[in-house]
């Protein structure tokens, strides 16, 4: 029968473990670096696409700024979606794939929260099933809350027929361009004030705090900057 000295055991385990301590540091400082550099990246572009919202949107016509939209890849247009509902007095989330039920977006006014989900199709047409999945998942809670669907392009008949009764709005491209257009006005009877968050791109909203008076992001808690009124 082989003994083992148990001490000796955990030195050998000791010493190898040692032996492959600078590779596992390495990799460990690899994958910390990749995530920072992930981080900052999503923070550019947020930034990046946030400015693309804005520049030169009621420059183009109804028709391009439509072309402009199918031209989005599906992140741009959820994002651009909650900044749009941002502008039009909601405060917004967007959550992607992190919520159940197709919801791309949360939209919050007035205690109600409206939910959203963002179809950038350029030549498909948005089916009765893709409404109805949509209906069947957000059921329990649209008791108190509105959904909203929205495409680029449009919705059939079916589609149409099914969310008659249904407390969900339907938004093809076309009213869509109507909810920017009102955006637009809002923005420039508010004194087209609208400040951008440099930490990820959403919109600086004015809040009152303990003691006085700041802006915070639309992304909280997801972004927490802040930035002081003087």
């Amino acid at each position: 029968m082989i003994q083992i000295d148990s001490w000796e055991f955990i030195k050998g385990i000791l010493s190898t473990m040692w032996t492959f301590w600078p590779v596992l540091a390495f990799v460990l400082a690899v994958l910390a670096i990749k995530l920072i550099f992930n981080k900052l990246e999503l923070e550019f572009d947020n930034l990046k696409i946030s400015r693309k919202f804005r520049k030169g949107e009621k420059w183009r016509s109804d028709r391009d700024l439509l072309y402009w939209l199918r031209g989005m890849n599906p992140s741009e247009f959820e994002r651009y979606i909650a900044d749009l509902f941002f502008r039009l007095g909601y405060n917004t989330q967007s959550v992607g794939k992190s919520h159940d039920g197709g919801v791309d977006v949360i939209a919050e006014k007035d205690g109600t929260k409206n939910y959203i989900q963002c179809k950038k199709f350029i030549t498909s047409e948005v089916t009765v099933g893709a409404i109805r999945d949509f209906y069947g998942a957000l059921a329990d809670h649209l008791a108190n809350g509105q959904g909203y669907f929205i495409t680029t392009n449009k919705f059939t008949l079916e589609a149409k027929k099914f969310a008659e009764d249904k407390p969900i709005e339907l938004i093809d491209g076309f009213r869509l361009i109507e909810y920017i257009r009102l955006a637009e006005k809002k923005n420039e009877d508010n004194g087209d004030r609208v400040k951008i968050c440099p930490k990820c791109g959403g919109t600086l909203k004015e809040r009152v705090g303990k003691y006085s008076k700041f802006y915070g992001c639309s992304n909280y808690p997801r972004c927490k900057y802040t930035e002081s009124i003087k």
